[in-house]
C-alpha cells in the first residue's frame, strides 16, 4: 500500500496548489518580511563598501517576491550603485512570475537581473565547465536545500564563491518547529526521494560546525493554520496535508495507520498549539548568515 504514495514534487501542479494554500494559512512570508526589514540591514551592511558595482546571486529565487524584498534593502543601504542580480531556478513558470514581477516594480533601474533556468548543481556543473570562479557579494538560498542532493557540498561550494566582505544567507524551516518533529518521526515512512530531503537548520548548523564555518542564526516564529486538515475531504486542508507530508494526494494513498498516527502527532503540542478553536502548526524559520 505504502508504495501508492508518491513525492509531492513529482505533481508539478499540485505542488504549486499546495504550496500557494501553505502560503495563505501560513506567517512565513511575513516573518521573513520583518527580518528583511529589521535585520538584513545590519547583515549587509559591508557587503558593497568600496564598491561601484554590488553582484547578487538569488539560488532558487522561486517567483522573486522575497528577493526583490532584499533587494529593497541593498539599494537603500548603497543608494544609486550598480546591482548586478543573477537568478538560479528550475522552473520556468516561477522565472515567468519573477519577470512579470519585475516589471511590475518600479525603482529597480539600477539592478541588472539575469536568470538561469537551473538547478544548484547545474550551475556548478556549468561555472565548472566554463572555468568560471565569478565571485559574490550576496548569496542568499530561501527554503530551497530541500532540494539539494548532496548539501554539504553545495554549501561549500557557494561559500567559496563569496567576497571578503560577502555574506551567504540561509533561510529553512528551524530545527524548533513542528517540521523537526515531524519529519525526524515520520520521515522514513513517506515517499522520500532524491528530489526532496528533510532537514531542519539544526541538520545545517551540524554541518557548519563540522566544516568550521562562521556563522550566525536568527529565529523567525511563524505558524500555520491546519484546521482545515482535520475535516475530511476539505479542499485546502488536503493540499496542506500534501505539503506537510511531501506527499501527493497524501489523503488517498498514505496507509490508513500511517495517516491516523500522522494526524494524531499533528495535534500534539511538539507540533502545534490549538488557540481560538483553531489548529496552528509550529512554522518557525531560521535565518543562517554565514562569513567569507
Amino acid at each position: 500500500m505504502a508504495s501508492a504514495m508518491k513525492s509531492l514534487i513529482t505533481n508539478h501542479g499540485r505542488y504549486v496548489e499546495s504550496f500557494r494554500i501553505f502560503l495563505k494559512n501560513s506567517t512565513e512570508h511575513q516573518c521573513m518580511q520583518e527580518f528583511i526589514e529589521q535585520q538584513l540591514p545590519g547583515v549587509i551592511s559591508s557587503i558593497g563598501n568600496g564598491k561601484s558595482t554590488i553582484n547578487i546571486l538569488s539560488v532558487g529565487g522561486g517567483a522573486g517576491e522575497i528577493d526583490l524584498l532584499m533587494l529593497s534593502k541593498v539599494q537603500a543601504r548603497y543608494p544609486g550603485v550598480t546591482i548586478n542580480n543573477e537568478v538560479i531556478e528550475p522552473s520556468a513558470e516561477q522565472i515567468f512570475s519573477y519577470k512579470e514581477r519585475v516589471a511590475k516594480t518600479s525603482n529597480l533601474e539600477n539592478i541588472k537581473f539575469t536568470w538561469h533556468k537551473e538547478t544548484a548543481y547545474e550551475y556548478e556543473s556549468r561555472m565548472n565547465a566554463e572555468k568560471d570562479s565569478k565571485k559574490w557579494d550576496f548569496i542568499h538560498m530561501v527554503q530551497m536545500l530541500y532540494y539539494v542532493k548532496d548539501i554539504p557540498a553545495t554549501i561549500r561550494y557557494f561559500h567559496r564563491l563569496l567576497e571578503a566582505q560577502a555574506k551567504l544567507l540561509i533561510i529553512l524551516v528551524s530545527g524548533a518547529s513542528g517540521w523537526e518533529t515531524l519529519w525526524k518521526k515520520y520521515g522514513s515512512h513517506l515517499p522520500l526521494n532524491d528530489l526532496c530531503f528533510y532537514i531542519t537548520s539544526a541538520d545545517i548548523e551540524a554541518i557548519l560546525n563540522s566544516a568550521g564555518l562562521k556563522h550566525q542564526l536568527y529565529e523567525l516564529p511563524s505558524h500555520m493554520d491546519i484546521t482545515s486538515c482535520f475535516t475530511e475531504g476539505n479542499t485546502d486542508g488536503e493540499l496542506l496535508l500534501d505539503f506537510l507530508t511531501e506527499t501527493c494526494e497524501f489523503s488517498k494513498t498514505a496507509p490508513p495507520e500511517l495517516k491516523q498516527q500522522i494526524m494524531e502527532e499533528l495535534r500534539k503540542p511538539e507540533c502545534s498549539e490549538e488557540r481560538d478553536g483553531k489548529v496552528l502548526f509550529n512554522n518557525n524559520l531560521s535565518v543562517i548568515v554565514i562569513e567569507p
